[in-house]
């Protein structure tokens, strides 16, 4: 893109350490846009601020900052958008507290069009991966872009769904824009810049933190009209996520799971609390307005004769091969066996302690 001059002035009010979105809103309420602002005296934003705070604002480490972001800004297919700027997310203005500014990479156009919000656990099964990259593919191709946090497990999975279909794919990154975290996920997210789009409020060379991502969690549930979480312990961060939502007005989904499983505690406690039940991308639709069944892939497996043979002895708890040999009349021999062909063909998961899992083949 090619930044406006007013840019500068933006950028040097929002990489200003500790600076934060509550006191920027408060000088733009004040003083307008922030070069009216900035050609105030500094003993004029002394309310608004503290002494050190005002040092920073000015100083050169600022001022270095400001001129690299403004050089990254004008590469191709780099965005910075502020508040005063048409492509903001409309939704994002509805939270408490928006980010002044956000760095962007790819599709911004993506920003504007209804989105779903897709999370889970870093730690994920193969059949809660297969079911959010089903579920973000069937939405996406009902043309809800779908959003998520770039991190391993369900969030790459919804990530690489959503790019197979018409509604592509928003990752918000917990690092700046230059910056890819986790590092296995950096093909994938080089995929997202050029047919989705990279996301974050932080600035460039902003290394991973662990308060970075709640922050991060509340731009995934506000840019979406709703939120799916799709497996989660008790203690993931794709419940803040889901808490973030469910505080901004979002419809907030769970995918259930097995009683057994300590990764469907997480989406069984929202279920409690009110969130809505789904089994498959149809249920979503539903919900929310104006996207309902269109021609989509339906999430939904058909019983076929696949099923049968030992498959149809397993339900969809872990199991071990002894209640198997038992269930179907078979040698342990021949369960294993079988359960080996089976794994193979991805219907089947080796879980740890000798358990095996029916996977619903996508």
């Amino acid at each position: 893109m090619n930044p406006d001059p007013g840019l500068a002035s933006w950028l040097q009010l929002a990489l200003t350490p500790g600076l934060g979105p509550a006191t920027f809103q408060r000088l733009l309420r004040h003083f307008g846009l922030p070069e009216a602002a900035l050609s105030k005296k500094r003993s004029e934003l002394a309310s608004f601020t503290t002494p050190a705070l005002l040092e920073a604002l000015d100083s050169q480490t600022v001022a270095q900052a400001v001129k690299r972001t403004l050089a990254w800004a004008r590469e191709p297919g780099h965005w910075v958008i502020t508040l005063a700027d048409d492509a903001y997310p409309k939704l994002l203005l509805e939270i408490a507290d928006p980010p002044p500014v956000l760095f962007a990479r790819g599709r911004v156009e993506l920003l504007a069009r209804a989105a779903i919000a897709i999370v889970g656990s870093r730690n994920a099964t193969q059949q809660g991966e297969a079911n959010a990259e089903s579920f973000a593919r069937s939405l996406s191709e009902a043309g809800l872009s779908v959003v998520s946090g770039l991190a391993l497990g369900i969030d790459a999975a919804a990530h690489r769904g959503a790019l197979a279909g018409a509604g592509s794919t928003i990752a918000v990154l917990g690092t700046g824009i230059d910056i890819t975290y986790p590092a296995r996920n950096a093909a994938l997210a080089e995929d997202i810049a050029q047919r989705g789009v990279l996301l974050t409020e932080f600035a460039l060379g902003t290394s991973p933190a662990a308060h970075n991502f709640p922050r991060r969690n509340r731009l995934i549930s506000g840019l979406a009209r709703g939120c799916l979480v799709v497996e989660a312990a008790l203690a993931s961060g794709s419940l803040i996520t889901a808490r973030a939502a469910a505080e901004q007005g979002r419809e907030v989904f769970a995918i259930p799971g097995s009683i057994h499983s300590p990764l469907a505690k997480g989406c069984h406690a929202l279920i409690k609390s009110g969130a809505k039940l789904v089994e498959s991308a149809d249920d979503v639709l539903v919900e929310l307005s104006g996207f309902h069944a269109s021609g989509y892939a339906s999430t939904r497996q058909p019983t076929s004769s696949v099923e049968t043979g030992l498959l149809a002895h397993m339900g969809h708890d872990p199991v071990d091969v002894d209640a198997l040999c038992s269930r179907a009349g078979l040698s342990a021999e021949q369960v294993s066996s079988e359960l080996l062909r089976l794994e193979l063909d991805g219907r089947v998961a080796a879980l740890p302690g000798g358990l095996y899992q029916r996977l619903e083949k996508g």
